[in-house]
């Protein structure tokens, strides 16, 4: 078990802890919000995790199966007992169609680079799909701070934190609908080519003349 992997177990690990740290049963819920803000830094830490295991198997030449089967999976877990969660915990933010369309989001685009790895090709991450993972990092700690403050009193200007979550919120529904129409198109561009390379060298294998049978040889001689 080499450190980015162990990194990546560290973050499924995490998934139970932050379902007991937003239940009813969490001990430490005082008044000053510290429930919220011990659920809102976890969830923070696995997502620093989430890119630090990438570049440490990058770096130290250590991408294994495991790794590509583990990584990917624990994204999936934390993306949806997040949201799964803030739709009981912030139901006034996090709506439940938001979370059914977030969460089919990230099992459409797992299921695309499924698809092309089964024929051979690789989508990469755009700068899209780096943005939505940074906009549903914002909407989810965004949403956990909005369950216990409407806004912050910061000197003379009161912050909106629940008015913050909710566009938060939203924001990233927009960016994941258009990043998964972005893999998409990726996806099928790629198929299109490949289609079209196997066609090009059926058409070519077609054209060949065809190897003499054996009447045809005993003929020549």
């Amino acid at each position: 078990m080499n450190l980015p992997n162990s990194i990546t177990l560290s973050r499924i690990a995490t998934v139970p802890v932050l379902i007991w740290v937003l239940s009813p049963h969490f001990p430490v819920n005082g008044p000053n919000g510290e429930q919220e803000l011990i659920a809102s830094g976890l969830f923070i830490l696995a997502s620093i995790t989430d890119g630090l295991d990438g570049y440490l198997a990058r770096r130290r030449g250590q991408i294994t199966t495991l790794g590509m089967l583990l990584d990917p999976l624990a994204d999936k877990l934390m993306v949806t007992t997040a949201f799964i969660l803030l739709v009981a915990y912030t139901p006034d933010v996090m709506k439940p169609w938001i979370a059914v369309l977030v969460i089919g989001r990230e099992f459409l685009v797992s299921g695309l680079r499924a698809i092309a790895s089964s024929e051979g090709f690789t989508i990469e991450a755009s700068d899209l799909g780096k943005l939505k993972t940074v906009t549903q990092i914002v909407a989810v700690v965004a949403a956990i701070l909005s369950h216990r403050w409407d806004h912050w009193q910061i000197g003379w200007y009161p912050f909106p934190v629940h008015l913050t979550a909710v566009i938060a919120v939203y924001w990233m529904t927009i960016v994941s609908l258009i990043s998964a129409l972005d893999y998409f198109v990726g996806f099928w561009n790629k198929v299109d080519h490949a289609s079209g390379r196997r066609r090009r060298r059926s058409s070519i294998l077609s054209r060949r003349k065809p190897a003499p049978q054996p009447n045809e040889l005993e003929q020549k001689i």
